[in-house]
């Protein structure tokens, strides 16, 4: 029998985030606390745990700890450095966190850790993992128990609670465009990269022509790798739809049922992280960059389904009543009229890269190019899809690559506007 050597341990317990920082400032609801029960069963069955949150841009964040130390973890919550809410996407200094005020949050100053508490519903286990591991999104606070300001979950925790004021409940599909191409030669290296510098793009080659709309030989072509990715996902629980091939070579096209909001978010995150995961393994690339720098590629985007639910009666508020004549319920057309009032607004988090606005604009002639909502039109801002409980809006403009939180948010802040004003 192989030993090892007894290591020394020291306050074991505040080894990580804050003692007993969820129950002092009473971080969880009750739902929260029973998941945490169930999570500490299944943690017998896991080796490491991921713990992740969503960073300004729309990255996932994350730090691996094992699963003996995330039980900790679940009571204590974890540090985290400042590091990726001060830095753009190149990683160049973006808030300056050595000056007094900063951007108002005085925990910044000098770039001090804030505490990630794990969601303990978001807890799930990846499937096909050697290590057996688990993925947990976290919530970030600062060090008063109060929600860090710029935690992009809870940006839209608090509009959804903005929904539930008026009994409502915002509910949202994801339609998700984006590439498959294949890795050639080793790894980019490092050549030209460093701080607030482009490093270099991974070599990759397109996996066919492309152009031949739904083609099930396109399709096929790719199913060696679309097939069993679309069973992990279904794995994870995500309600998968549908897995298609677009226009462009290799461009698929990923679809889930509704949900709601924040599920739909924390679903965006964790489908984007994990088909790069699954990709790589199989030495693919998976990118959700509007339009990759490769002859050929036409544009990707994310369309988002929208429509908002009674709490009282379960009702789609946005169904038209009866009249055959009628599109949608005035509620649903008041909705419409916030998303188009603000649509200037919107597309900063809805599209967030310069190269996401090579896409607006008419060389792509599906993509919306003005102001505007039509029923059943593909080329409109916002499409309406009319049929009875299921009427719903799709919003055209966004990227796939773009913050879910803060893109589904900004929407759903704009309908209820338009709802309430």
């Amino acid at each position: 029998m192989m030993m090892s050597r007894p290591w020394s341990r020291h306050g074991e317990e505040g080894g990580v985030g804050s003692p007993a920082f969820v129950a002092e400032f009473g971080l969880w609801d009750d739902r929260q606390a029973a998941a945490a029960e169930r999570v500490e069963v299944q943690l017998d069955e896991v080796d490491l745990v991921r713990v992740a949150f969503c960073d300004p841009h729309g990255l996932a964040r994350s730090k691996t700890v094992p699963a003996n130390v995330f039980r900790a973890v679940l009571r204590n919550g974890m540090d985290f450095s400042a590091g990726p809410l001060i830095f753009d996407t190149g990683h160049a200094v973006a808030v300056d966190f050595l000056a007094e005020t900063g951007v108002g949050v005085g925990e910044l100053l000098g770039a001090g850790d804030f505490v990630l508490v794990p969601d303990p519903r978001t807890f799930q286990v990846l499937p096909g993992t050697e290590p057996r591991t688990a993925w947990v999104l976290g919530n970030e606070y600062l060090r008063d128990g109060s929600p860090h300001p710029l935690a992009s979950r809870d940006v839209l925790r608090r509009v959804c609670a903005q929904y539930a004021k008026h009994d409502l409940a915002p509910v949202i599909g994801l339609e998700v465009e984006w590439y498959l191409t294949r890795l050639t030669g080793g790894p980019p290296g490092n050549a030209g990269n460093g701080f607030g510098r482009q490093g270099p793009a991974p070599a990759v080659e397109a996996v066919n022509p492309g152009y031949q709309f739904n083609l099930d030989g396109y399709y096929d072509s790719v199913a060696d790798v679309a097939d069993p990715l679309a069973a992990m996902l279904v794995a994870l629980g995500l309600p998968l739809r549908s897995m298609e091939h677009e226009s462009g070579p290799g461009q698929l096209e990923t679809t889930f049922g509704p949900m709601l909001a924040l599920d739909a978010a924390d679903a965006m995150l964790l489908f984007r992280t994990q088909v790069k995961r699954f990709c790589r393994r199989r030495g693919m690339h998976a990118s959700f960059m509007t339009l990759p720098r490769l002859d050929g590629f036409d544009s990707s985007g994310w369309h988002l389904h929208q429509s908002v639910t009674s709490t009282k009666t379960g009702r789609n508020v946005f169904a038209a009543d009866g009249n055959a004549l009628d599109v949608m319920s005035p509620e649903g057309e008041s909705y419409v009229a916030g998303l188009l009032s603000h649509a200037r607004e919107l597309c900063l988090p809805s599209v967030p890269t310069v190269n996401g606005y090579r896409r607006l604009g008419p060389e792509f002639s599906l993509s919306p190019t003005s102001v505007d909502w039509r029923f059943e039109d593909r080329t409109a801002m916002v499409r309406v899809l009319s049929g009875g409980s299921a009427t719903h809006v799709e919003n055209r403009v966004g990227e796939s690559c773009a913050n879910p939180y803060l893109s589904i948010a900004a929407q759903l802040h704009a309908g209820l506007e338009g709802l309430t004003a």
